[in-house]
């Protein structure tokens, strides 16, 4: 504190700061992607531990014996299923009848802003059939839900069959203290959402919805389970939820503990945990796991239907089966057993589950990385955005050369215009607005004159609002009379520079994810850019670490990630895919990541290319 209430020593450390400032901006983002690659390195992570009391030992004596059956009872799902054209109502209501269960239906009906060509629907018409198990030894004040969503054509049919078997055998127990609800979902996403804003007495996307006849307790945490063969080789776990939320790290604790007990091989984003941690490529598969974790966080979209528990403070996650791995095998009564454990422990909770990490990252199973060590990469890249916006404060704040009290030869120096500042602050959020807005407004219009579906008419319109705000510099200076000042683009990147430190440090402290990939791309041409650059290197530059081409290069990771590389013609086809999943995924279940874009970032990315364009 001394060091900044002295003013002759903070005037010595403010023009050290602004003397070394691009070194010091440079250094700080090498260190801050080192420092997130670094987090991949077993020695800099955590082991995962049980935090929850109640959860802490996993000695239950699981019993279910009932595999083969409900295998049969899968087939016998997939018949009434391929016989109906759909979703078997009232087998499903029978059969849950039959094991003991309350039945309730819900209906529900939505229409797509536009279609959804990837699983080719508009109109969205189905039905949520549900059983509710009622605790025998509590007042039936909370609840436990095991969902499975009946899937297209021979998808899911599997999960169906365990779920209707393990309902038959948790009715013959006497220890729930919690309601169990076993719910088949039609639609997956779309149904689940119907259910839960029915559950809750919500309605937050405007769907069409019959009222659920019968409710269980508070719901205290749930699995969803998708199962398509009746060989499984492991099971996969998939945490990441809408806008970027992951459950309690108790939640994946617990699953990583009973399949370590039980002996079922497990794996978190489709790959298998390795203890060579000191090899090069021990280190690197890792890296590839963390990596898509965060890809998959920052996309915003839920990527399972637990996904949506979430946004009502239920911890959730969904078990998916793999058949990849053909040295093992994992049997229906085996994967039976580990449901049942996992409900046993969860039965247990006294409250919910809190006492862990709500934000973490996790390079395997047995490990995580969590808020503490991963934000100072943020913050490394962040703080950059701070250093030059002093910079800039510096060199206004400065009186001109040879000139005493701001006045030089007896001309005042010309200080920039409000209306030189407001207006390109205004014409980039009003084309913000219309990329948020027209894409589905003009579908229509577009049809009507191009030969082309609703669904590329919303893609194409974004895309070329996108690509008009290029010329936004010109348009900008159209409105403005004579040219402006030296000072006027200093002051409207100190703008620039502030308003992007305050948004991505909001979006990080939401979806770290997304927050660090958009500060890898844009902090680095929000702290160099000037109108004194070279405009045709400086415009490609921009260009090419906009948040659209950050979107395509993301695409292209991710399929390399997987393990599934594409060739540029279908990285350009999955890239336009992304775009229409963003916009439905916010019209539909509320994601966030394409307003933010759109409204926010986007916005701030034509404040710099204005910059660059400075006359």
């Amino acid at each position: 504190m001394g060091l900044l209430s002295d003013p002759n020593r903070r005037r010595a450390l403010t023009k050290l700061l602004t003397r070394l400032n691009a070194p010091i901006c440079v250094m700080c983002y090498l260190a801050g992607v080192a420092w997130f690659m670094g987090l991949a390195f077993e020695p800099f992570t955590l082991r995962t531990y049980m935090s929850e009391n109640a959860m802490g030992s996993t000695m239950v004596e699981e019993r279910f014996p009932a595999g083969e059956r409900a295998l049969a009872t899968g087939r016998e799902f997939a018949a009434h299923k391929k016989k109906v054209g759909g979703m078997p109502v009232d087998w499903l209501v029978k059969t849950m009848q039959s094991r003991g269960l309350e039945v309730f239906t819900q209906s529900f009906t939505r229409k797509l802003p536009f279609p959804d060509e990837n699983k080719e629907r508009y109109m969205v018409r189905g039905t949520n059939v549900y059983g509710i198990l009622r605790a025998p030894r509590a007042p039936r004040t909370e609840a436990l839900v095991l969902s499975a969503p009946c899937s297209e054509g021979n998808n899911n049919n599997q999960a169906v069959g365990l779920l209707l078997g393990l309902a038959q055998y948790f009715r013959s127990q006497i220890h729930w203290a919690k309601d169990i609800i076993f719910l088949v979902n039609e639609h997956d996403l779309i149904g689940m959402q119907a259910w839960l804003e029915g559950y809750h007495h919500t309605n937050t996307t405007g769907g069409d919805w019959s009222p659920l006849q019968g409710r269980g307790g508070s719901i205290q945490a749930a699995l969803s389970l998708e199962l398509s063969s009746d060989v499984i080789t492991s099971l996969d776990l998939v945490l990441e939820g809408l806008n970027g939320q992951l459950p309690n790290l108790d939640l994946a604790n617990l699953f990583y503990a009973f399949c370590q007990k039980i002996g079922v091989l497990c794996t978190i984003q489709g790959k298998l945990q390795r203890n060579d941690w000191d090899t090069t490529s021990g280190y690197s598969h890792a890296a590839q796991t963390m990596m898509l974790m965060v890809l998959k966080q920052a996309s915003g979209r839920p990527w399972g239907d637990h996904g949506l528990f979430l946004r009502y403070h239920i911890e959730a996650a969904s078990i998916r089966g793999i058949n990849s791995f053909r040295q093992y095998k994992t049997d229906t009564t085996t994967i039976g057993r580990l449901l049942e454990g996992m409900y046993r422990k969860l039965n247990n909770l006294l409250e919910r589950l809190h006492q862990s990490y709500f934000f973490y990252l996790m390079p395997s199973l047995s490990r995580f990385v969590s808020i503490g060590y991963y934000m100072p990469a943020f913050g490394l890249l962040a703080v950059i955005l701070l250093l030059r916006a002093l910079d800039l404060w510096v060199q206004l704040g400065a009186s001109p050369p040879g000139t005493e009290d701001g006045v030089a030869g007896g001309v005042q120096p010309s200080s920039p215009g409000v209306l030189s500042i407001l207006t390109p602050v205004v014409i980039s959020h009003m084309t913000g607005m219309a990329l948020y807005t027209l894409p589905i407004l003009s579908q229509e219009m577009a049809v009507q004159h191009f030969p082309v579906s609703e669904t590329e008419a919303v893609v194409l319109t974004a895309i070329a609002i996108y690509t008009a705000g290029l010329a936004l510099p010109h348009n900008t200076h159209r409105l403005l009379q004579g040219e402006g000042t030296e000072e006027g683009w200093r002051v409207l990147k100190l703008v620039a520079l502030l308003y992007l430190a305050v948004l991505l440090g909001c979006t990080a402290l939401i979806n770290f994810s997304l927050g660090f990939i958009l500060a890898l791309s844009l902090v680095p041409i929000a702290a160099f850019i000037t109108p004194h650059t070279p405009k045709a290197l400086s415009a490609a530059i921009m260009v090419l670490l906009s948040p659209g081409c950050t979107l395509l290069y993301c695409v292209f990771v991710f399929q390399e990630l997987q393990e599934t590389p594409v060739s540029l013609q279908d990285g350009w086809m999955l890239f336009l895919s992304v775009i229409s999943q963003g916009i439905l995924d916010h019209a539909l279940y509320g994601s966030l990541v394409y307003p933010l874009l759109a409204l926010l970032i986007y916005p701030c990315w034509l404040l710099l290319w204005n910059i660059l364009f400075w006359k």
